[in-house]
């Protein structure tokens, strides 16, 4: 699904990632984890295709295309979605407007026509209940007023919306208390399909007690340093960051 080699990244002049490799299959949940500062959010701003971020060297493929050369809006509708850590608030841009102008433009670019108005009240109606929306949230403008639970619960609505081929949530559980937490990751998990796949940034262990990864990667100067199964991140929450910086730097 999604094939990173070597990838180097800066912003503003100064470099971010130092040469990634990343493989993510179909049906797989990866985790990415690390201390602030590591790349991470970066990592999901080039894939997502911020043009603030200029990329250096290296490739991205995802399905066998050049992710790379790809605009933003053509990213996302070849199925790449990208939770924000910090979700922006759109005046007078209605939920419904939004959602439906994003599905229609999807399925224009893959030669499918509009969804009705019928079928896309139907389809809100599901969704909302994956995430436990209110119809009323759903009715607003886009964000605005939302509290921060709100905001990330309406991330992942949108994410059941546009069903993406792979999902990146960076750092989803920010802010949130637990029941928040509870609901937003079960909404993750029940949109988990052998088809689709996820990368979670976070910093904490505690999302992954609700969101199981296949693979944890640990990301520290712009390189993933260590790559293993959930077992890492127990060892994390144990020894923390600094067995990680003081393994990394004698490499």
């Amino acid at each position: 699904m999604l094939k990173i080699e070597n990838l180097h990244a800066e912003i503003a002049g100064k470099e971010i990632l130092k040469g990634i490799n990343l493989t993510v299959n179909a049906g797989e949940v990866h985790a990415i984890m690390g201390p602030n500062g590591s790349g991470k959010s970066t990592l999901s701003m080039v894939l997502a295709g911020n043009p603030a971020y200029t990329v250096t060297e290296g490739t991205a493929e995802f399905f066998g295309k050049d992710l790379l050369a790809m605009p933003p809006e053509v990213r996302s509708h070849e199925g790449l979605f990208l939770g924000f850590q910090y979700p922006v608030e759109i005046p007078g841009v209605s939920m419904v407007n939004f959602m439906r102008a994003a599905i229609n433009e999807r399925r224009k670019y893959l030669g499918e026509p509009p969804m009705s108005a019928t079928e896309f009240l139907k389809l809100m109606r599901e969704k909302r209940a994956v995430v436990e929306l209110d119809n009323k949230l759903a009715s607003r403008s886009v964000n605005e007023g939302f509290s921060g639970g709100e905001k990330k619960r309406n991330e992942i609505f949108q994410m059941a919306m546009l069903e993406p081929r792979l999902s990146i949530l960076d750092e989803t559980d920010s802010g949130l208390d637990i029941d928040a937490l509870r609901i937003v990751a079960g909404g993750v998990n029940k949109l988990k399909t052998s088809q689709n796949a996820t990368i979670v940034i976070t910093h904490y262990q505690r999302l992954l007690d609700y969101i199981k990864p296949d693979v944890i990667h640990i990301l520290y100067k712009g390189r993933i340093v260590k790559t293993a199964g959930p077992e890492l991140a127990l060892e994390l929450e144990e020894k923390g960051y600094d067995w990680i910086k003081e393994m990394a730097d004698k490499d």
